[in-house]
């Protein structure tokens, strides 16, 4: 039976309303800063650094007064493709079963367009 890596949405109240896509590989949670959640509208994901696995099942209050998370969805997920322009994500559960496409704007900054499972 295939394993694959799971993944979490929180929302996250600090420095402004944004949302945490965390994605589980090697061993932490590689961290991307999400505008908007997926939906219709293209949205921009910004690198911020890895996290501990324990945010897969966190909510609550961030310690050293850093807001407040909350999970939007969580699941599993698998890398369809992952090259120097672009990088597709399959969310094979949750909420936002689907496929993100992640155009590459520079190292650290990507386009997201989501499309959801029918």
């Amino acid at each position: 039976m295939k394993s694959f890596n799971r993944y979490v949405i929180l929302s996250h109240n600090h420095p402004t309303q944004h949302f945490d896509f965390m994605l589980e590989k090697e061993g932490v949670l590689e961290t991307w800063r999400l505008n908007l959640l997926p939906g219709n509208t293209p949205f921009l994901a910004e690198k911020i650094h890895d996290h501990r696995l324990e945010y897969l099942e966190y909510e609550g209050p961030v310690s050293n007064d850093r807001g407040v998370v909350k999970r939007m969805d969580r699941g599993n997920y698998e890398i369809i493709a992952d090259t120097e322009s672009f990088m597709i994500i399959q969310l094979l559960d949750g909420k936002y079963r689907g496929q993100i496409n992640f155009d590459r704007m520079g190292a650290e900054t990507l386009l997201g367009t989501f499309l959801a499972d029918q």
